[in-house]
């Protein structure tokens, strides 16, 4: 008799982790999404509610949770500056005490588990591209500062779980994910310059819009993760998950206004503190070990990014009237 994978993943209301939900459904795992909805909604996974074996629970990662599971993904953390910067402390305590807790739950039922680290974690990086091999230049005392070390942290403690207790981890880094299911408010680039784009307000570059980043569709993310957590045990990581397309914010606002047909004008402002001049994922690693890249063309992620919110955008003005 075929017995399904039974997998948790936290933070599974948010963006990626509703995602990630829905393709590990269609692939026949037994689902748990762990979620306090302090930046998700369970609006992202209202349509999996009545899918037999998928289960939603209301919980905070910095408490610990005792359930019967195989595999975990550690999602739970803000990862947009206006979500991570509005209560710093908590941030930080989400991604070390969260660790510290689902790894405890790890070692207590022997179960594979995947932390979702970030590309922050490489600071205003000195070498570009960045290779996982690279140390990082982050300011450890900085507005970012919540994220970045809580991020930093947690991959530490997932080694030394790996190293003590023999715990199964795998770390991956991150770079700018984008899509569908990203919040309006989200405060990152690209529901920013979409958002203010339909709209028809200013769209804002901080600084002269010559740094640049690297963006990867949700979708193809989505695809890498599975596949690390089902590496061999050899591979610890942390491993880059990310687009090596690099683009300018310029660009990338100028893209944004073809493909919308809209004529908002451009402000510039001042670029905010530590934020990173270049920033491009090296992913040797994940294309020689999972036989991973990405697939999607910015264009072609933007367009399902902006009939998305462009979606989103006329419900809100429908319920309102």
């Amino acid at each position: 008799m075929f017995t399904p994978k039974r997998v948790l993943v936290t933070g599974g209301a948010g963006f990626l982790g509703s995602h990630l939900c829905e393709r590990l459904l269609d692939e026949g795992a037994e689902v748990l999404c762990l979620d306090n909805y302090y930046c998700s909604t369970r609006d992202n996974v209202h349509h999996l509610l009545g899918r037999n074996r998928f289960e939603l629970i209301r919980h905070d990662v910095c408490f610990p949770v005792y359930l019967e599971v195989d595999e975990i993904y550690n999602l739970a953390c803000p990862a947009s500056p206006v979500h991570y910067q509005r209560d710093p402390v908590q941030t930080m305590k989400t991604s070390v005490s969260g660790a510290i807790n689902m790894l405890g739950l790890a070692k207590r039922v022997r179960a594979r588990i995947l932390q979702t680290s970030t590309s922050e974690v490489y600071g205003d990086p000195g070498i570009h591209p960045q290779p996982e091999t690279y140390w990082g230049n982050v300011n450890p005392h900085g507005l970012r500062a919540c994220y970045d070390e809580g991020k930093r942290a947690a991959e530490s403690l997932f080694m030394d779980y790996h190293r003590q207790h023999g715990i199964k981890v795998k770390i991956a880094r991150l770079f700018n994910t984008y899509g569908p299911r990203m919040r309006p408010d989200d405060g990152r680039v690209v529901s920013n310059f979409i958002i203010q784009a339909l709209l028809g307000k200013p769209i804002t570059i901080y600084g002269d819009g010559s740094q640049t980043r690297s963006f990867c569709f949700v979708s193809d993310i989505i695809q890498a993760l599975p596949l690390l957590m089902a590496s061999p045990d050899d591979l610890t990581g942390p491993v880059n998950l990310g687009n090596p397309a690099e683009f300018t914010i310029l660009e990338l606002a100028e893209t944004i206004l073809r493909l919308s047909a809209s004529k908002s004008p451009l402000i510039r402002m001042p670029l905010p503190q530590d934020d990173p001049a270049r920033r491009r994922p090296d992913i040797t690693l994940a294309q020689n070990r999972l036989g991973w890249s990405p697939r999607t063309p910015l264009e072609q992620g933007l367009k399902e990014t902006i009939a998305y919110f462009d979606a989103v955008l006329r419900r809100g003005s429908t319920a309102e009237e």
